[in-house]
């Protein structure tokens, strides 16, 4: 098959280029490289260059990288043409930006998913696989999240994300294409950026342990989140993409745990050995105290295996993250 994956230099789309890469499929990556990079392709298409927005085709003959934004109308439209199907990652995936730049982020959140359905309805693209986020749910209180909970975003982000399951519904409803939007909760895993002011925290904290450095902690670090290894969000993307029940659906990702973030640093002082006290930084603005949900519905819809569990998760993390140590000493 022929796919579009946008941000797919980025941390959940350069997971799942790999795999769509190791199963046969010829993709083509979208990415403005703002915060993709280059290195998260390398396994998987050597000799990837960035250079004027052309194709550059990977070694393998099976990935290939046009270099811009989704916010350019015409760009995606371009290389939209003759694709089976089109993984929808790129976004700026960041609550505190949002809040900083709440215009320039509705341009690539929200503007840039338009582009894309745009593209998939004029060309014919049978199944757009969005991304949103459990931003949607602002602090809903209404314990554990359900895909069908009330929506109430305190964030731009959140507001954006919201639309673009809408702009879903909407092109599926008018018969234009089908579209699914997965809600992500917290991922976590491989090629995740530890680095810039963004950063998430599972990164954050693995190369600050391993360096040996106190982790940085916002608030005091008994807010919660629904950690969920990328691993399975490929497969829920993988799964998503094929399913023909999914068309039209929002479903959360999720893996139903409530985990703080103090005990997210004890179960990785467990993988390392290292236990640094964290410095404990102001709260942030938008961030949310209570999250996590179910993640049932996409489990009985997409025929998906157990969650992986986090102690798995965070090894294979951790594991992954000293490889890369290795490899820039050498």
């Amino acid at each position: 098959m022929n796919y579009l994956v946008t941000g797919g230099a980025g941390f959940i789309g350069s997971n799942l280029v790999h795999v769509l890469a190791r199963e046969g499929h010829r993709v083509t990556v979208l990415d403005d490289l703002s915060t993709g990079k280059l290195e998260n392709l390398a396994e998987s298409s050597e000799g990837l260059a960035a250079g004027g927005g052309q194709l550059s085709a990977g070694l393998d003959g099976r990935v290939a990288l046009a270099v811009g934004s989704v916010s350019d109308a015409d760009f995606v439209m371009r290389h939209a043409a003759g694709m089976d199907g089109i993984f929808h990652l790129a976004a700026v995936a960041s609550v505190q930006r949002s809040m900083e730049e709440p215009a320039a982020c509705h341009a690539v959140n929200v503007t840039g998913t338009l582009n894309v359905l745009e593209a998939a309805r004029v060309l014919g693209v049978k199944r757009v696989v969005l991304s949103s986020s459990a931003a949607v749910f602002g602090d809903n209180p209404e314990l554990p999240l359900r895909s069908d909970s009330r929506t109430g975003p305190i964030s731009p982000y959140g507001l954006h994300k919201l639309m673009c399951e809408q702009y879903g519904k909407l092109y599926t409803a008018c018969g234009w294409t089908e579209a699914t939007a997965l809600r992500y909760f917290n991922v976590f895993g491989p090629r995740q950026d530890p680095n810039g002011e963004y950063a998430a925290v599972v990164p954050r904290f693995i190369t600050a342990l391993l360096a040996g450095r106190r982790p940085k902690v916002f608030g005091d670090g008994l807010q919660t989140r629904d950690f969920l290894y990328v691993e399975d969000v490929v497969r829920a993307n993988l799964a998503a993409m094929l399913c023909p029940d999914a068309a039209g659906r929002v479903l959360n990702l999720c893996a139903g745990r409530e985990t703080s973030l103090l005990d997210l640093l004890d179960a990785l002082a467990g993988v390392t050995g290292k236990r640094p006290e964290p410095e404990f930084l102001a709260p942030r603005e938008g961030d949310i105290r209570r999250s996590f949900g179910s993640g049932d519905e996409a489990v009985r819809l997409l025929g998906l295996p157990p969650w992986t569990s986090i102690a798995k998760g965070l090894a294979e993390s951790v594991e992954f993250f000293l490889r890369k140590d290795l490899d820039e000493q050498a």
